[in-house]
């Protein structure tokens, strides 16, 4: 496989995995002080937007509020309940993101709980938090294994009896050779997709449910950020009130299908774009062999394999290009 160091792949998303226990052992001392009320999910930029899955599940599964809030924005506009029986999970790869630092102290200040997610734990963030959990990984990586943290962590929050967690965390013992698996049979499409965003100079990234999560993500960090291809995230939901007016011949669509309860919508999108443009591409974790997970552990694990799968194409992408994933003009170069 293209520039890809397998022993590394699985070493990260192993850590990521071994980490669950921690987690779990830490949402059981909030709920054991019987003063849990909500918790907000406060990341910056793509780091924020990987919280969004287990933000969903919890509200989903739980009497808790759960509440999105980008870290920029919490000292500006404080959530409502940010005190108190408030737990703030703040995700950082680096622990050195300005908003997030200014994020965690104004939730602290105010008496919140803060929980930290990153990959490093001599960084700032880490030691200021509450209760900080490591496992190192970089950008190529850092996606699954905030992904399955934060899922564990909600899973773990979770008003029942432990059984939803459990059956998550014995069901994904196995999953970092599983994705491996997928990122080697995948490889000749990837080339293949590279190849096809690298054709165009404008996309639509649309998705739906968790793997709208990861729309968004690739297209704000990966395209956007790291390869400065211009693209326009659209959730699945809102295609048909706006963006489906951009489709014609030679528009570039890109479609991101899961399997939980909102792919209808990502269907009902594929339907009419195939009508209309030749250049439709579909990535759907429907066709991913995922050998000896569940049905209930594929559909939580929607995005994570995504982002296994795009991996591949950014790597494609870098090189065809010949634009590195490292290359910026303004992100952490000039003061903004």
């Amino acid at each position: 496989m293209l520039n890809l160091d397998a022993e590394r792949y699985l070493r990260i998303q192993s850590g990521a995995i071994a980490r669950f226990a921690d987690l779990r052992t830490f949402a059981q001392s909030i709920a054991a002080a019987g003063e849990l009320k909500r918790v907000i999910f406060a990341g910056a930029g793509g780091a924020g937007l990987l919280m969004r899955p287990a933000a969903r599940l919890l509200a989903e599964r739980s009497s808790l509020r759960v509440q999105v809030c980008p870290a920029a924005e919490l000292p500006l506009a404080e959530p409502a309940g940010l005190g108190p029986g408030a737990l703030v999970v703040i995700p950082s790869l680096s622990g050195t993101t300005a908003e997030s630092i200014v994020a965690l102290e104004r939730a602290k200040a105010a008496g919140a709980t803060v929980a930290v997610l990153t990959g490093h734990g001599d960084s700032e963030l880490a030691a200021k938090a509450d209760a900080t959990f490591v496992n190192f990984a970089e950008d190529d990586t850092s996606c699954e294994s905030f992904y399955l943290q934060s899922i564990a962590l909600a899973l773990a929050l979770a008003e029942d009896d432990g059984t939803a967690y459990e059956q998550f965390a014995a069901g994904v013992a196995g999953l970092p050779d599983v994705l491996l698996a997928e990122k080697r049979a995948f490889e000749p499409r990837a080339a293949q997709l590279a190849a096809h965003l690298a054709g165009h100079d404008f996309h639509l990234f649309v998705g739906a449910g968790s793997a709208w999560t990861q729309a968004f993500y690739y297209a704000m960090c990966i395209l956007e950020e790291m390869q400065w291809i211009r693209t326009r995230p659209v959730e699945a939901s809102d295609f048909f009130h706006g963006p489906l007016e951009l489709v014609e011949p030679g528009v570039s669509v890109v479609l991101l299908k899961g399997e939980d309860a909102l792919r209808p919508l990502a269907e009902r999108v594929e339907r009419f774009a195939a009508q209309y443009t030749e250049s439709l591409e579909v990535i759907d974790t429907a066709a991913c062999a995922l050998p000896g997970i569940s049905p209930a552990v594929r559909e939580l694990i929607s995005p994570v394999v995504l982002a296994t799968l795009l991996e591949r194409v950014s790597a494609h992408l870098e090189v065809l290009r010949d634009h590195p994933l490292t290359t910026r003009r303004y992100y952490r170069r000039v003061a903004y």
